[in-house]
């Protein structure tokens, strides 16, 4: 079987190796039955999982034992139906809702075909929802049945959820059992387990050690409650004492408890401590009443017909419109906000307890839900954030909502650049240098007071992440009160695993917040000082790897998920979150942004699929991030390793995608000879850039496919749908939807397509194979270079530094609408030619947004460059917002612009 999938080592895929491995138990035992297979391989593969099952409740050590048994009588028939029920059971999670399945004599003729049919979706109502609670004790192994069958005589017919207990011994144990079984989301801890395992500690240990749990002298459950709380947030942990549990309680690191018993003096209490913990997490404030809102008979006088349904199922010629979406959706429909509704505008009720569960979930601490999309959530930011004249310094390769809402504020861009991958015709992140150069270059000009707002975007479309704490620290060393707007449109999901929430926004803040309040953090902050001395230098500061002064610094974060894109949020569906010390300074400005932005008739069901959205990753996210973490490796691994896929299709490993200057730790690629979780939590934690592992690059150009028409074929003709493309790449996704059947269409897809290339050229001849290969050579060799922003136009820079390159962005983009200051200069031609030679300068109108690559290559002020022209010149895509190519590029004329200034001032 395969092993090397099975060990903790591989922790990134062990989850469906888990379903793998009990389907080759299956495989051996029905050899084993029909004496095609020997016994000691069956034996062999069953030891090999032991160990790691004991941190799952099922198939629980009764199943195992019975399985055992059969095994060791040679009842090779019995070991055969046990371990296909078992199999069976954990490939469709049948035992979540089906007692049987617990039961060691149940053997029902047709348990195989019915048991791997997963519930169908009318079966939610009679179902109650299932998760495990780990408990930690320090009794024998022996009595450990006894007290899980004392546990399970708590359960009550009215109780609204249903668990079942995991019982280890010991500290490593516990953290193996969190960090590996997804469906515990409770944990209770006695005192006085050991630290070691009594299993072989070499295999645990490779999970343990990259997380940073350790032995050490503090062994304590306050430390494991810690520990936990650490790589999943989310849980509930409850500490059950027999000493002093007044005192525990009042002690500032209980933070991660949710509740201390004095021992097991009340099992019951702890039972219910258990399903309300759940409950808090299961409630729904504003989608619970909107149910209950469409149960109720309401006479509907307000201007929205389609309330209630009446409109639509009362007509003969739109009634398919009602059967297809459902009644429900009709009644859930109103325009009010009162009669226990909520306003998105100014919440009260329903709608702010919601968003105040979202802060909690993610980590912030206020929330807002916004209703058309991440693209508004950053106009709204920006907005609150910036006013007229103030400097921003923007990734210039970021969505053109931030680059839009500059223009809205009045705000003064500072534009830094992302490192270039010319050859795939996308660009990367901004590298930490660039962004301190640029702070620097401001305080040297004395205009560091004027910069208020660090904006990027985390993870970059292609998968760049951040090392968000080490970017906001170096950032606070040079301006204490700064602020930071991380547009995390495409890796809200990210929270919810324990090795992409350090590079989230909000998990960063939190580090940063729990290193502010150490006393250490002003020891460190001294020592670096009498390090680089009074006056460093500019080269100094670049150089070091600056800590801020921790008395001085002001937490100002602020991050933007399209919850729509990771998470199961309906489309437009975004949250806004804010961890800011100051945001009292900023609230009326918030809601200024908000009445600005937001509809006054938002979506009902929208609003409710956020509630919705924050429910799931609570108790069910972590596994779910798992999964589309294992989707994503095993489609690289199913693609490069492909003899015939790899040919012609290649999914960028990190070293492809991101320099080595940017790679600390070494890290090639999660597939690369070698790689472990240890290596890829030590890229996680060391390097400048990560590679959000769900997103795949997929190069198309060497199969003679430039990316918008490998997209078109893989939906016209495949009904593969993806979103992003490049000269010669597509991007790939897994996401929480994602499931492995998705995996075997992709796959044979792409087999079908090379096998079609094969074809063309054995059947084309040398005539064939040239034109592939030349079609190849112009997609993945003879590539446009990358502009770089150039720069603003002297009449767009009155207010801008001598050194610095921020401009008046506004002014600029306000002039497009005066047509007598505004021109056409054909992209094609002598005269574009003879301007760039020659002048007067060509200064962009308006922002110019070619798809690929989807930022903006000109914005209004920019004066245009030779390095631009080319690239547009080179662009084989359709679609380009803000250009027309019958009439060309438009421009301002300064000199126009600056005659009517002249004119109307003298007029005044």
């Amino acid at each position: 079987m395969p092993n090397k999938t099975a060990q903790v080592d591989q922790f990134l895929l062990i989850h469906s190796a888990r379903a793998d491995n009990w389907r080759e138990i299956t495989t051996l035992a029905d050899a084993w039955a029909a004496n095609r297979g020997a016994r000691a391989a069956l034996e062999a593969a069953i030891s090999a999982v032991a160990p790691a099952e004991e941190y799952y409740a099922y198939p629980g050590r009764r199943l195992l034992s019975v399985l055992a048994e059969r095994i060791a009588t040679d009842d090779a028939g019995g070991a055969a139906r046990l371990a296909r029920r078992i199999s069976n059971g954990l490939l469709s999670h049948s035992y979540r809702g089906r007692q049987s399945e617990w039961d060691v004599h149940d053997e029902m003729s047709g348990a195989e075909v019915t048991d791997i049919m997963p519930p169908g979706t009318g079966e939610a109502r009679g179902r109650r929802p299932y998760f495990e609670v780990l408990f930690v004790n320090s009794q024998p192994a022996t009595r450990w049945e006894a007290f899980a069958a004392e546990i399970r005589r708590l359960r009550r017919p009215e109780d609204g959820f249903i668990y079942e207990p995991v019982l280890v011994g010991s500290f490593e144990d516990a953290f193996c059992a969190a960090a590996l079984n997804p469906d515990i989301i409770a944990i209770v801890l006695a005192e006085g387990f050991p630290y070691r395992s009594r299993h072989d500690a070499p295999v645990l240990r490779s999970v343990l050690d990259p997380l940073g749990e350790t032995e050490g002298p503090d062994m304590s459950a306050l430390r494991l409650a810690r520990g936990l709380k650490r790589i999943r947030p989310e849980l509930d942990v409850y500490l059950l004492s027999d000493r002093q549990v007044e005192k525990i309680a009042g002690d500032p690191t209980a933070d991660a408890v949710r509740r201390v018993f004095y021992a097991v003096e009340e099992p019951l209490e702890m039972h219910l401590a258990i399903l309300e913990g759940v409950q808090a997490r299961y409630e729904t404030p504003f989608f619970d009443n909107l149910k209950k809102y469409a149960r109720r008979p309401i006479g509907t006088f307000h201007a929205l017909p389609i309330a209630r349904g009446k409109s639509v199922f009362k007509s003969d010629w739109i009634r398919d419109m009602g059967e297809f979406y459902g009644l429900n959706l009709f009644l859930a429909e109103s325009s009010a906000t009162t009669g226990g509704l909520d306003s998105l505008l100014e919440p009260t009720g329903t709608i702010k307890r919601s968003q105040e569960l979202a802060a909690r979930a993610f980590g912030a601490d206020h929330v807002f839900f916004v209703t058309n999309g991440t693209s508004t959530s950053n106009k709204m930011a920006v907005q609150a954030l910036l006013a007229p004249g103030d400097i921003a310094v923007v990734d210039r390769n970021c969505h053109k909502s931030h680059h839009y809402g500059m223009v809205l504020t009045g705000a003064q861009p500072y534009y830094v650049e992302a490192f270039p991958m010319t050859e795939y015709s996308m660009y990367g992140a901004v590298p930490r240098a660039t962004i301190k150069r640029a702070l620097l270059t401001l305080r040297a000009e004395g205009r560091l007071d004027r910069l208020k707002l660090l904006d990027l975007t985390n993870c970059t479309f292609d998968g760049h992440m951040y090392n968000v704490r080490r970017v906001m620290e170096e950032c606070l060393a040079i301006k204490p009160d700064l602020i930071f707007l991380w547009d995390e449109a495409w890796s809200g999901f990210a929270r919810f695993s324990p090795f992409l929430r350090p590079r989230t926004a909000m998990g960063a803040a939190a580090d940063i917040e729990s290193w502010l309040q150490d006393p250490a953090s002003v020891s460190a902050y001294e020592k670096q000082r009498a390090d680089l001395g009074d006056e460093p230098s500019d080269e100094a500061l670049l150089a070091a790897r600056l800590l801020p002064d921790p008395r001085l610094v002001r937490l100002r974060v602020y991050q933007t998920n399209s919850t729509h894109k990771s998470m199961s949020a309906i489309r437009q569906g975004s949250m806004l979150l804010v961890k800011d010390v100051d945001f009292h300074t900023v609230e009326a400005q918030f809601h200024e942004a908000v009445f600005t932005h937001a509809s006054t008739s938002p979506n009902q069901q929208l609003i409710a699929s956020l509630d919705v959205a924050r429910r799931q990753m609570e108790l069910d996210g972590y596994g779910l991030v798992m999964n589309a973490i294992e989707i994503a490796l095993k489609i690289r691994r199913a693609i490069n390793e492909h003899p015939l896929i790899s040919k012609y299709f290649r999914v960028l490993g990190a070293d492809e995608m991101i320099p080595a200057q940017y790679r600390q730790s070494g890290f090639k690629d999660y597939l690369a000879p070698g790689a472990t979780w240890a290596t890829a939590v030590k890229a996680m934690n060391e390097d400048e850039f990560y590679l959000d592992p769900t997103r795949m690059t997929l190069v198309c150009g060497t199969a003679g496919f430039d990316g918008t028409q490998f997209k078109g074929l893989l939906a016209n003709e495949y009904d593969i749908q993806l979103n992003k493309t490049s000269r010669n790449s597509v991007l790939l996704q897994s996401n929480i939807n994602n499931t492995r059947s998705d995996i075997a269409h992709l796959v044979r897809v792409l087999v079908e397509i090379c096998r079609g290339i094969e074809k063309r050229l054995a059947d084309g001849g040398e005539g064939e194979r040239a034109a592939f290969a030349a079609r190849v050579k112009s997609l993945m060799t003879d590539v446009p270079d990358l502009p770089n922003f150039s720069h603003f136009h002297a009449l767009y820079r009155g207010d801008a530094g001598r050194t610095s390159p921020e401009g008046d962005m506004r002014a600029a983009f306000f002039h497009a609408y005066d047509a007598s200051v505004c021109e056409y200069v054909p992209l094609i031609g002598a005269e574009c030619d003879k301007r760039l030679k020659e002048g007067p300068e060509m200064v962009s109108a308006n922002f110019v947004i070619p798809y690929p690559p989807g930022f903006p290559i000109m914005v209004p002020g920019q004066v245009l460059t030779q390095e631009t022209i080319d690239f547009m010149r080179k662009l084989d895509v359709k679609e380009i917002h803000g250009y027309e190519k019958a009439r060309g590029l438009k421009l301002v004329k300064p000199d126009a612009v600056a005659a009517k200034a002249k004119r109307s001032a003298k007029a005044r």
